[in-house]
């Protein structure tokens, strides 16, 4: 057991909870909160959505543990906040509700959007409410209250939302992370001294942080080949699958990685950091990325680590620490998602084979792009397969 001191709705408590509690659990059964409602428990549904330092949370793979000495806001503890009351009248003007599951959670969404985009239209609003499903209104009320409750804002200013408001953008900016939604800094991958230490074949210190993907393969060249081919971001970028870079100094880039699949498309665009052990033949890249289209955020740490089986073959193993906030956040766990992650692998080391070998990747020098329906269907085909082969 572990214990946990946090803020619920104005309130201070302290509990001893189990590290595996999710904070939606915690907040229902430890708490007697039960406006906040539990249904698909994978991060997809937003209905568990809260605030945790004011910023909408999924409560069902939040870590209760993880929010020790935050404040996080519930359905019950909105009271007379100015954007809520606003919402709730609109709600209900424009019949944005009906069997009330979704309602916690999307309301804590909406007041987002009213908070930190107070110009959205209702194009925009549709993607920001895209991580919150509802399965009785066909959504069109939803969106349409939130639409008049920013137009309402616009044409009658409240100086209790404008406060609010500015205090956001305050926080955000004084907050180490980047500011959502805007430019970012790539962080530093590993401090000096501990890639001075660090060995072949150890994994990363710090302790993961989102979904991790572990993948690895084999190329038919010498080890001092490849890790100098690994530890070229320009060569790398051109055998990955929709990435492009701008611009280099050092071992630092910019550019953007392109991504679809089924219902997401995006085009994170940002810049990411090179660490290199080259003793020990290891190196982490870390950068993180926004989509224009979406707004969501996207951080990634790719670490790998290169093994000499012989004079004429390397291991290169992967590991793939990654996470997603905003709309495409739903996406993140899925387990279609991560086969499409491990196939973006396999290709990528195709690439490599290629280009270590000096064959060209396409006309246009650069990796070809995904067909994203083809490789959904065989992976669907791989699944079915596997199952068939196990029940006989």
């Amino acid at each position: 057991m572990i214990e946990v001191s946090l803020s619920i709705n104005g309130q201070k408590v302290t509990r001893a909870v189990q590290p595996r509690t999710h904070l939606g659990d915690f907040v229902r059964d430890d708490i007697g909160l039960t406006g906040t409602n539990l249904s698909c428990e994978h991060g997809v549904c937003g209905s568990c959505t809260v605030l945790v330092d004011g910023k909408p949370v999924r409560s069902c793979i939040t870590y209760a543990g993880a929010c020790d000495g935050k404040e996080i806001v519930t359905i019950e503890g909105y009271d007379q906040d100015p954007i809520m009351v606003r919402l709730r009248k609109a709600f209900n003007i424009h019949h944005a509700l009906q069997c009330g599951f979704c309602t916690p959670g999307m309301l804590a969404t909406s007041r987002d959007i009213v908070l930190r985009l107070p110009n959205a239209d209702e194009d925009r609003i549709r993607i920001e409410l895209a991580g919150n499903i509802c399965r009785c209104t066909g959504y069109q009320g939803i969106v349409r209250a939130v639409h008049s409750v920013l137009t309402d804002l616009q044409q009658n200013p409240d100086e209790q939302v404008d406060a609010l408001r500015a205090a956001f953008a305050t926080n955000s900016v004084a907050e180490e992370q980047p500011r959502p939604f805007t430019t970012f800094e790539a962080q530093v991958a590993m401090p000096e001294e501990a890639a001075s230490t660090k060995k072949a074949g150890d994994k990363a210190s710090a302790s993961p942080k989102g979904n991790v993907i572990e993948s690895d393969f084999e190329l038919s060249y010498p080890i001092e080949r490849v890790w100098e081919f690994m530890s070229d971001l320009k060569a790398v970028a051109a055998c990955l699958p929709g990435a492009e870079l701008d611009e280099q100094v050092g071992d630092e880039v910019k550019g953007r990685v392109a991504i679809k699949f089924g219902p997401m498309s995006a085009s994170f665009n940002g810049q990411a950091t090179l660490q290199r052990d080259d003793v020990n033949h290891a190196a982490v890249l870390k950068g993180t990325g926004v989509d224009s289209l979406s707004n969501s955020r996207a951080r990634g740490d790719v670490e790998y680590v290169l093994y000499e089986l012989d004079p004429e073959k390397t291991r290169v193993e992967v590991s793939l620490d990654y996470g997603l906030q905003g709309p495409l956040a739903q996406f993140s766990r899925s387990g279609l998602v991560q086969d499409f992650v491990k196939r973006l692998i396999r290709e990528f080391s195709k690439n490599v084979e290629a280009s270590l070998g000096n064959k060209p990747l396409s006309g246009t020098g650069k990796a070809k792009q995904l067909n994203p329906v083809a490789m959904m269907f065989s992976i669907l085909w791989e699944k079915f397969l596997a199952l068939f082969k196990s029940k006989k």
